[in-house]
């Protein structure tokens, strides 16, 4: 009994967590009045106190001000790396499972291929390639995920196709693309969108890594990874610069796993075997 209410707990913590930080990305005027740019140099490297919750930067800037609107800069790369992520999975998956024998075969030996290498230097290729800016990283990181929601995708879609109503559908004469509008498609690509809000915190930790390199929104800007980027200069002298921004991103994705996670427990118990 201990178990499932702990779990319980964890989801409601984790839940209430995502919509605090959903609030602070769409309305972080709620929280603060201070503007995340406005520099004061008197007041630089301030310690955490009641006038500064995060303390100051080096350049005096309030960093609670600033880890607060850099939620919706980073919440946005994350969502949009992992919604191209899905889409390209899903176009390469139902290529690859309906396309023919070598369709397939040529895609998911592709597939093996980029995913042999980490994603974050598949990513880092990626950006060489399209060069530096938040579209480009987004568009980068979303290319190093696409073949593992492919691989989901194909192996849905070939399960999907052997069943039985899509098997009396054929039967029935329906046109292949309304077949596959109708019966494969949403089949297929239900088990990948549940997948995804799990992907989506991996692709906020590489959206944040890409930052923190450099390539992704550059100063003034306020984005999580890139000030985490600015902190580590002074983790020995000012802790506070590098902290608060990595723990944003660390309780993010941990918050989007576990709802993830438990979603994902949900569909495969409510999908019949």
């Amino acid at each position: 009994m201990a178990r499932p209410a702990a779990g319980r707990t964890t989801l409601v913590l984790a839940s209430a967590l995502l919509a605090l930080i959903v609030l602070a990305a769409l309305a972080p005027g709620l929280f603060t009045h201070a503007s995340p740019v406005e520099t004061d140099p008197a007041g630089a490297l301030t310690p955490p106190g009641a006038r500064h919750w995060f303390g100051t930067d080096q350049l005096g800037r309030d960093l609670f001000a600033r880890v607060l609107h850099g939620t919706r800069p980073s919440l946005l790369l994350g969502l949009g790396a992992t919604a191209l992520a899905v889409v390209g999975g899903a176009v390469l998956g139902l290529a690859a499972a309906l396309g023919g024998r070598t369709a397939d075969q040529v895609l998911m030996r592709l597939a093996d291929v980029l995913l042999s290498l980490p994603p974050i230097l598949l990513a880092l290729l990626a950006v060489s390639v399209l060069g530096t800016g938040s579209v480009n990283v987004m568009i980068a990181i979303a290319v190093a995920f696409v073949p593992g929601y492919a691989r989901i995708v194909r192996a849905e879609t070939l399960v999907v196709r052997r069943s039985g109503y899509v098997e009396s559908a054929v039967l029935l004469g329906l046109p292949r693309p309304l077949l596959i509008a109708r019966h494969v498609l949403p089949n297929a690509i239900g088990p990948m969108l549940v997948l995804a809000t799990v992907g989506f915190g991996a692709s906020l930790i590489a959206v944040s890594g890409l930052s923190f390199l450099g390539l992704g929104p550059q100063p003034p800007s306020p984005e999580w990874g890139a000030m985490l980027s600015q902190g580590r200069s002074f983790l020995q002298t000012a802790w506070w610069i590098g902290v608060f921004p990595g723990a944003a991103i660390t309780l993010t994705a941990l918050a989007a796993g576990a709802v993830g996670r438990r979603a994902q427990r949900r569909f495969t118990q409510r999908t019949p075997v």
